[in-house]
């Protein structure tokens, strides 16, 4: 056995003799769900940890309440890996996206990276990035510089598969609102103009764009304000939407054709169009092929088979995708449920507090670790990880 799989070995035996305490914590997590920016509890336990076992921790950073990076010093400041936290929950599913086992999987590879971390040169991060749900702290965090030294970044997501080359699909949210004029419905229908009819128009108008558009488009809304009462015709009407696509150049082009759809109903009825687009978008994951490689290999050492991502594959964004843009960074997902569970679900919250979801927890937080000291005991494997992400920024842009 070569000293780096004796430090993995370590990191492993860390993890081991921590599994009760971590166990603890994502249950903990579980039981007092919180929502965007609003988790309180959960960093605090997190944070509070890491600075109990040594780390420095900083917290409200980037102007978050809920965002904290705690960091570990090795025998030279540099590289800098980072283990992502995640530990919002969902309006009234709670941990129904397993963020509480995310949350405490970097807890873990953290602290196991405590272990050896002064027979090596480098820093570790433990990052607390609230609202992945609603919100995207890490983009707000990106803007911010908290990963401008950060050399590598990895975070795990539980899931009914275990991938480490899953993408994601870029997340745009824009607000339509159209601007009428009331009437009696009953008596002076003629007097009116109607803002419902230009809603009504323009998720019409959306639905007949679909069968033009990508397979890896979405477009997806719900109305949030559709009138007063039945007898005034409606003067104002809101609804809010999410386009996505696997590529911010396609997505705001669908973002145009959607605001087209909009103005016509508005050309249509008479109303008067606000469209706006929110400043913060999720970006598309960009899975650093050189990490797969590495985390595969951890994987299989402890036995986890890992699955290629399907031709069709289905997915969904993430805030992570922001990060994977400015720094080599992996978002693999680790198995906690039978494939029949969807997540954002009653069996999927269910799944995050069982025995195969703490399973699944334990396996991330050990070979998140043991691909950590890959990069920092083996300085080649984190140069090559940087020159891969350089060569797939070059092909996205081309």
């Amino acid at each position: 056995m070569n000293n780096t799989d004796k430090l993995k070995q370590r990191v492993v035996d860390e993890i081991e003799t921590r599994r009760d305490e971590l166990i603890h914590i994502a249950d903990t997590i579980h039981a007092n769900p919180e929502l965007a920016f609003e988790e309180h509890k959960a960093a605090a336990l997190l944070s509070d940890t890491l600075q109990d076992n040594g780390f420095n921790v900083q917290r409200k950073v980037a102007g978050l309440e809920t965002a904290f990076v705690g960091t570990l010093n090795g025998r030279a400041p540099a590289p800098a890996l980072a283990f992502l936290a995640e530990y919002d929950a969902l309006p009234d599913l709670g941990h129904a996206c397993g963020h509480n086992l995310i949350g405490t999987a970097a807890l873990g590879a953290g602290l196991a990276m405590g272990a050896v971390l002064s027979e090596l040169e480098g820093t570790i991060h433990v990052i607390g990035t609230p609202a992945e749900e609603g919100g995207g702290g890490k983009i707000i965090m990106v803007e911010a510089g908290i990963f401008d030294e950060i050399d590598a970044a990895m975070m795990v997501h539980p899931s009914s598969r275990n991938l480490t080359r899953r993408k994601s699909l870029t997340s745009h949210r824009l607000n339509i609102e159209f601007f009428g004029k009331p009437a009696h419905a009953a008596a002076t229908p003629d007097k009116g103009i109607n803002a419902l009819d230009a809603l009504i128009l323009t998720f019409s108008a959306i639905n007949a764009l679909r069968q033009q558009l990508r397979d890896d488009a979405r477009i997806h809304g719900m109305i949030t304000h559709g009138g007063r009462a039945v007898n005034i015709i409606p003067d104002y009407t809101a609804a809010q939407f999410s386009v996505r696509a696997a590529d911010v150049h396609y997505s705001t082009q669908v973002i145009e054709k959607v605001r087209a759809c909009a103005q016509a109903a508005a050309l249509a009825t008479g109303a008067r169009l606000e469209f706006t687009l929110s400043e913060y978008y999720y970006a598309n994951m960009m899975p650093n092929f050189k990490l797969a490689d590495l985390v595969d290999a951890n994987m299989a050492a402890l036995g986890i088979q890992v699955s290629l991502p399907l031709p069709n594959e289905r997915m969904g964004s993430s805030d992570m995708g922001n990060v994977s843009q400015a720094v080599p960074a992996l978002h693999p997902y680790i198995t906690i449920c039978s494939d029949d569970v969807a997540g954002h679900t009653v069996e999927f919250q269910e799944a995050s507090r069982s025995e195969a979801g703490h399973a699944g927890m334990i396996q991330a937080a050990k070979f998140m670790a043991m691909t950590a000291v890959d990069l920092l005991a083996l300085p080649a494997n984190l140069a090559e990880v940087k020159r891969v992400f350089q060569e797939q920024k070059k092909q996205q842009a081309s």
